[in-house]
């Protein structure tokens, strides 16, 4: 039975959102089992960094694949691939016995990893209502936020009487409760079937859906990523590529080192970790209110002002104060830094032509998953050495001062142009073979 038509978008708007939030927790997992690492492994911060930096290589290469493949094969096959493929390497990484095998097994859960976030992106922008399109958006990418908070909230109860391994376990839950759902209810794009010129189908999908069909886009080549730099969309591109190095930097530096930047500001574990959860769940807070705001002055300024918060909350960390201020905080930091990821993949995906979307965002993150490799690594460098914890915090305050300098610069997304739709009844039309899954 089909489910009803006004469930629909809502339904794939959460099954986006389900598989971010296990894209969340896979981020944030290393993080709160790093400690644990360092101790059965014997290595040091500089070594547990570049651990950390090798998921988010395999992240870089999967996010510049799938954003091309996305647009050419479907965002729908592309989300449910990813999302199976890095449930079970993270599963994996659990009986690694040694750094050189969860090395490379993390390698290739960002592989998969890579591939979940630019399809789940367009998905959204494609089938969010267009009067609450931003705050739609941050809905589902708040997903991201949600698994961080249930890896730092399991980890405080688990890894130091079960140990770190567990963790990955869990990370395999997606194949049991997101896949089958996926397989059953998430829809194709119809933007992708009508730019593959697959307009039966398109139709008939539309009709299930109560969705208009779009005309068929100006043809354009292929929608690789030479389509970024055409059409004057160089600038634009070149931009949004180093804010997203900027935001992504940001991101994985402080979800990565945060536990351990507070415990050698002197907090035990439990209590480095709660750290991790309140700069989770201050994301969740912080984006949903600023989708709400950009949907009202534009997206491009609230990612500045976002940028900028969280360039001056992460720099007042370095300095020891109430700890109910910390946590306060800490909580804006967050907001500052996933927050600011999340609203700049909306104004991103926005900016490009229906037919790049997947391939603009997926590229945006690819080159920015090269600064998400860079903070843990130079984290782990900075903790290394004697400089002391303030100039990690000065660092990663840096960084979000220059994306707020870069999205100020890019040019701001376009309004929706005005298109024909094709108004004729299509609900009597058969769904061409092959396409009941997309019900």
């Amino acid at each position: 039975m089909l489910v009803a038509r006004r469930l629909r978008t809502p339904l794939v708007i959460g099954l986006c959102g389900a598989a971010v939030a296990f894209d969340g927790y896979d981020l944030v997992v290393y993080g709160t089992t790093v400690s644990a690492l360092m101790d059965e492994w014997g290595i040091g911060p500089a070594e547990a960094g570049r651990l950390a930096s090798s998921a988010l290589v395999g992240m870089l290469l999967g996010s510049l694949l799938a954003g091309s493949l996305a647009d050419r094969l479907g965002r729908r096959r592309t989300l449910i691939g990813g999302l199976t493929a890095f449930s079970l390497l993270t599963a994996a990484c659990a009986a690694a016995q040694d750094p050189d095998t969860f090395m490379v097994l993390r390698f290739l859960t960002g592989l998969g990893l890579g591939a979940v976030l630019p399809a789940a992106t367009a998905l959204t922008i494609e089938y969010a209502p267009a009067r609450r399109r931003n705050l739609t958006y941050m809905a589902m990418q708040s997903g991201y936020a949600v698994g961080g908070i249930l890896a730092s909230a399991l980890a405080i109860r688990l890894v130091e009487d079960a140990g770190w391994r567990v963790m990955y376990v869990i990370g395999a839950a997606p194949l049991v409760l997101v896949v089958p759902l996926a397989l059953r209810y998430l829809p194709e794009s119809v933007e992708h079937l009508v730019g593959r010129g697959r307009l039966d189908e398109a139709r008939a999908l539309a009709a299930r859906l109560g969705r208009t069909v779009p005309e068929p886009p100006p043809s354009t080549g292929h929608a690789g990523v030479r389509a970024l730099f055409t059409g004057g969309l160089t600038r634009r591109t070149l931009l949004f590529w180093t804010a997203a190095f900027a935001a992504l930097l940001l991101v994985y530096g402080m979800n990565t080192w945060l536990p351990e930047l507070m415990r050698e500001a002197g907090y035990p574990l439990g209590s480095a970790l709660s750290f991790l959860l309140v700069f989770n769940l201050g994301s969740i807070v912080g984006s949903l209110l600023a989708g709400r705001l950009a949907d009202r002055v534009g997206s491009k300024y609230v990612v500045v002002g976002a940028f900028a918060l969280g360039a001056l909350c992460v720099a007042l960390l370095s300095v020891r104060g109430p700890v109910a201020l910390t946590y306060v905080l800490v909580a804006v930091s967050g907001f500052g830094a996933i927050g600011t990821m999340n609203m700049l993949n909306a104004h991103v995906t926005r900016s490009y032509p229906a037919p790049a979307r997947a391939t603009g965002i997926g590229w945006s993150l690819g080159v920015g998953r090269l600064g998400g490799i860079l903070g843990p690594s130079v984290g782990g460098l900075l903790l290394a050495s004697d400089a002391g914890i303030g100039w990690s915090f000065a660092l990663f305050a840096a960084v979000a001062a220059v994306g707020a300098v870069v999205v100020s610069l890019a040019p701001p997304a376009p309004r929706a142009a005005a298109t024909r739709h094709t108004t004729e009844p299509t609900a009597h039309r058969p769904a061409p073979a092959g396409t009941a899954h997309e019900a």
